[in-house]
């Protein structure tokens, strides 16, 4: 891939255009930027909050009222438009799959297949008091939230359950993925989660970085485009409709 890194004269939406249409094994990896464009407040942004992270500890009242002001967020937006854009790519046959610290689903909601959420995600869910997994982001999308049918006891998504833990099974998919991959588009995020899966890319693949801050992965980025994400990504189609 390193022919691209001479062409300083492209705009970044063709040189972008360019390193897709020359990979055939693509991961991206997302963080809170890919979904605050599609207006919802971020898990981490709630939980890390200070009205957040002191409360969830201490009972259930808090538990639920963390959860059901989250959920309630959760499920009045949609995917953003670089969801979409990232399925489309999977749809293709392009991308190997998605690395993302976000818990709020919104990749399996925009239709993608393959997503490695590494720290769990709405998806992830136990009962507290038996262990019974309930492993479907519907069971929040209800007036209540969910009891477990075994023992009533509560349950809880895993990023609560673990504290921000791994999500291991996922982990290892994202290993698998980055370890293959010939192209890496880091979108909307600010680094790589202490090295959970990161020291495992190939090393010869390009990174390119969407993201309008700075971050952890400037130095390492073949191309760093400083815009929205969505921005990028609609820029985008616009520009390989016009090659097609």
């Amino acid at each position: 891939m390193s022919f691209f890194k001479g062409d300083r004269n492209a705009d970044q939406i063709q040189q972008l255009s360019d390193y897709i249409d020359h990979s055939c094994r693509i991961v991206a990896t997302t963080g809170a930027g890919i979904s605050v464009g599609g207006g919802g407040v971020t898990y981490g942004q709630m939980f890390f909050s200070s009205r957040g992270a002191g409360r969830m500890r201490r009972s259930e009242d808090d538990h639920s009222s963390f959860l059901r002001t989250y959920l309630d967020n959760m499920f009045s937006y949609e995917p953003s438009y670089s969801h979409y854009a990232l399925q489309e790519l999977e749809s293709e046959g392009k991308l190997l799959g998605i690395i993302t610290t976000n818990v709020d689903c919104m990749h399996t909601i925009a239709g993608s297949k393959n997503v490695a959420e590494i720290q769990g995600s709405l998806q992830v869910n136990c009962c507290k008091e038996c262990g019974r997994h309930y492993d479907d982001y519907e069971i929040w999308n209800k007036d209540e939230l969910p009891r477990c049918e075994a023992c009533g006891g509560e349950i809880l998504p895993w990023p609560i359950y673990s504290h921000i833990g791994l999500w291991d099974a996922d982990v290892r998919k994202a290993t698998e993925w980055i370890s293959e991959a010939d192209l890496i588009l880091a979108i909307g995020t600010h680094g790589n989660y202490g090295d959970a899966y990161w020291g495992y890319r190939n090393r010869n693949a390009a990174i390119v970085q969407i993201n309008p801050g700075h971050t952890g992965f400037d130095r390492v980025a073949s191309l760093n485009i400083r815009e929205n994400c969505d921005d990028v990504f609609m820029k985008l189609h616009e520009r390989r409709s016009e090659n097609d």
